[in-house]
């Protein structure tokens, strides 16, 4: 296969990870809110986490045969840390607060905030490279948001205060999203199962604490499993779009979960579904296309590095191997880039931070 259509196809396949990602978690949203109110929204955050943490675990110890390394170098640590206190201890809270006082629809397509605030940070503080189109696709889901956010009926008001919440969780989301980039090339699994115990850990502590009761074993096991597929698996996906897609990228095609959550509330808890909540819909939906249409390709040099993360050997990992290898694909093991100039379609992975 030559080097384009082999990149091409290395990047339709860091689109599906991202897409479900999205799905898992935006599930998850509406069914978090048929457990809001029977638990305190510290204690429902960490039940979710710690089902996470737990579950992820027992899957890395059934995938490697015993306890393996993270991998993490020591200058990577604090990037993580950052990402469990925005990620998993103040994010999840702030949702399933706000849950508490909005209805699960419109918290669903407000959370595409997420993907607006991920993309800011990506672009401003850590410099990623975005054109006019994707500028565009963020303003649709940023008029999206305020059209949902403006809309209220005689039957249901919306809550400013519960609009905030998960606004402020999104926001903890996407600086969660740029610190984990910062990650994502080691153990996916290691990344989601420490982000899990740790604000799970910490959440329930807290939860209990404060006051709040042990629930019924049925309503505990309930949030973990929502918690192992909407917060766990979810983000081992999301992490593994972050090393073929880039932050805000990856951020974009998961910004599609609102729309999963917001149909499975209607479908599953009955709310309704009136036509300024369409016209959000849509304006998000348009601006979600922008992004998914992009292309991106020029001249561009890669620098040497060296640095180990699971990969094939395309075009970017043409290296020797100091150790006896099978041949199978995908590998991981620490690799040294030569200096590279070439062109082809590409987004700000692992390999394409370059200044533009």
């Amino acid at each position: 296969m030559s080097a384009q259509p082999a990149m091409r196809k290395h990047l339709s396949a860091a689109i599906w990870p991202a897409l479900a990602a999205a799905a898992l978690f935006g599930a998850s949203t509406p069914l978090v809110k048929l457990l809001v109110g029977e638990l305190s929204p510290l204690l429902l955050a960490g039940l979710l986490y710690l089902g996470s943490g737990l579950g992820l675990a027992v899957i890395r110890l059934l995938r490697d045969r015993g306890w393996k390394p993270s991998g993490l170098t020591p200058g990577e640590w604090h990037w993580l840390a950052g990402a469990v206190v925005f990620g998993g201890v103040l994010g999840p809270a702030l949702l399933v607060f706000g849950l508490t006082r909005t209805a699960a629809g419109p918290a669903s397509l407000l959370l595409n905030f997420e993907a607006v605030f991920t993309a800011v940070l990506a672009w401003v503080v850590f410099r990623e490279n975005a054109d006019r189109r994707i500028v565009l696709g963020m303003l649709l889901i940023v008029a999206g948001g305020v059209a949902l956010a403006w809309h209220t009926s005689e039957n249901q008001p919306q809550d400013w205060i519960g609009l905030l919440a998960i606004a402020a969780a999104c926001m903890c989301w996407g600086i969660d999203n740029n610190l984990t980039r910062h990650v994502s090339g080691s153990d996916a699994l290691f990344i989601a199962g420490a982000k899990g115990w740790t604000a799970g850990t910490v959440n329930t502590s807290l939860g209990l604490f404060l006051g709040a009761s042990l629930p019924a074993l049925q309503t505990a096991s309930a949030a973990m499993l929502i918690g192992l597929a909407g917060y766990g698996l979810s983000l081992v996906l999301f992490v593994h779009a972050l090393r073929g897609l880039g932050t805000a990228r990856t951020g974009a095609y998961f910004s599609t979960a609102p729309f999963i959550g917001a149909a499975v509330a209607i479908l599953l808890l009955g709310e309704p579904a009136p036509a300024p909540f369409w016209i959000a819909a849509g304006l998000m939906g348009l601006g979600v296309w922008l992004h998914l249409t992009e292309r991106h390709e020029h001249l561009h040099t890669h620098e040497p590095m060296e640095h180990a993360h699971p990969h094939v050997h395309d075009a970017h990992h043409q290296h020797a191997h100091d150790f006896d290898w099978d041949g199978r694909e995908s590998h991981s093991h620490w690799h040294r880039h030569e200096a590279l100039t070439h062109k082809h379609p590409h987004f700000p992975d692992i390999h394409h931070r370059h200044v533009h």
